[in-house]
């Protein structure tokens, strides 16, 4: 049976709302009696009804994430690290998946914002002015999104795009085909401005194919049409387009590494099972989630005196593997 707040309260010799009030809110009750009431909560196993604080605050201590798939390699380490965060800050997760259809995206948020104190929402495609107005009717934290009037954590792709295009051109590589995201990805524009800046920077031709969906048989068919486009390297909008074009060009009897060069981004950990090993730009996912919940916290503790909203931006880097190699016109000839 669950130890209840009256259990306390007659261990202590106190009455309950003493000791409701000293689990609720402590400010309210003299530092000697607030003690003596949490040790002896913690000895007697008593554990707070999320529900019934609920009713007495009018908060359940609990935020809503929504994800685009939750079986994208992108997003598990974003989730497992909202739920760390939120539970090292007493709080609870509730998680929907808008499997991809943007359509569905306001009406998930809109329906666990009932459930909820605030929002999570994790590479949104949703229009600009919707979530901007959604931002306004409730707390709310974008991820991988920058939303005006609204709190974003986001990823600076510009240092990573970067150094893969330093990379491919340090292996004579001077065309890129770019295989292009979802058209309503806010990060897939992102990635393609910073992949045109490194380009024009390094005096690279670039190329682009797709939208692409971030999925492997998408990958596959970018292979198809990569195979007619006269270059020798591609950076992919996300691991999964790459690992798909991996798996086709070997199905043809290509070397990745060694007739094409192909970089993916997000640094999955799908990217260490192939072989070769995928190189990829890490996006620091983990770093994500944690950040937009300290956000949200801020944004609810603070309520209405909430100052302007921040956006965090996380940087990243690239990891080179066995997926890039030198340009086939500057391999040299064995013996």
């Amino acid at each position: 049976m669950a130890v209840t707040l009256a259990e306390v309260a007659a261990a202590c010799n106190v009455s309950t709302s003493t000791v409701s009030r000293a689990l609720t809110d402590p400010e309210k009750v003299n530092a000697e009696t607030r003690t003596r009431i949490e040790r002896v909560a913690r000895q007697l196993g008593y554990a707070p009804s999320r529900a019934g604080r609920s009713l007495v605050s009018g908060r359940t201590d609990t935020v809503g994430l929504v994800v685009p798939d939750i079986a994208n390699p992108f997003f598990p380490p974003i989730i497992k690290s909202v739920q760390a965060r939120a539970r090292d800050k007493r709080y609870a997760v509730l998680i929907a998946d808008t499997d991809e259809h943007v359509a569905d995206e306001l009406e998930l948020a809109r329906g666990l914002s009932r459930q909820v104190d605030g929002l999570i929402l994790a590479s949104p495609r949703t229009a600009p002015a919707e979530l901007t107005r959604l931002a306004q009717q409730l707390p709310v934290v974008f991820v991988n999104r920058e939303v005006e009037g609204a709190g974003s954590v986001v990823i600076d792709e510009s240092e990573g795009m970067q150094e893969a295009v330093e990379h491919l051109v340090s292996l004579g590589h001077r065309r890129i085909c770019y295989l292009a995201g979802p058209r309503r990805s806010w990060s897939n524009q992102q990635r393609r401005d910073a992949l045109a800046a490194a380009c024009a920077a390094n005096d690279v031709e670039l190329r682009e194919l797709g939208p692409f969906e971030p999925q492997i048989q998408a990958g596959m068919r970018a292979a198809d049409l990569l195979q007619s486009a006269d270059v020798a390297a591609a950076i992919a909008y996300d691991d999964l387009i790459a690992l798909g074009v991996m798996s086709r060009l070997t199905e043809r009897g290509m070397q990745v590494g060694r007739e094409i060069s192909v970089i993916g981004i997000d640094d999955s950990p799908l990217s260490t099972v192939t072989h070769p090993m995928l190189t990829s730009i890490h996006v620091p996912a983990a770093e994500l989630g944690s950040a937009a919940v300290d956000l949200l916290l801020d944004q609810l503790r603070e309520g209405e005196n909430f100052s302007e909203p921040i956006t965090v931006k996380l940087e990243t880097r690239l990891v080179i593997r066995g997926s890039t190699g030198v340009a086939p016109a500057d391999r040299p000839v064995s013996n």
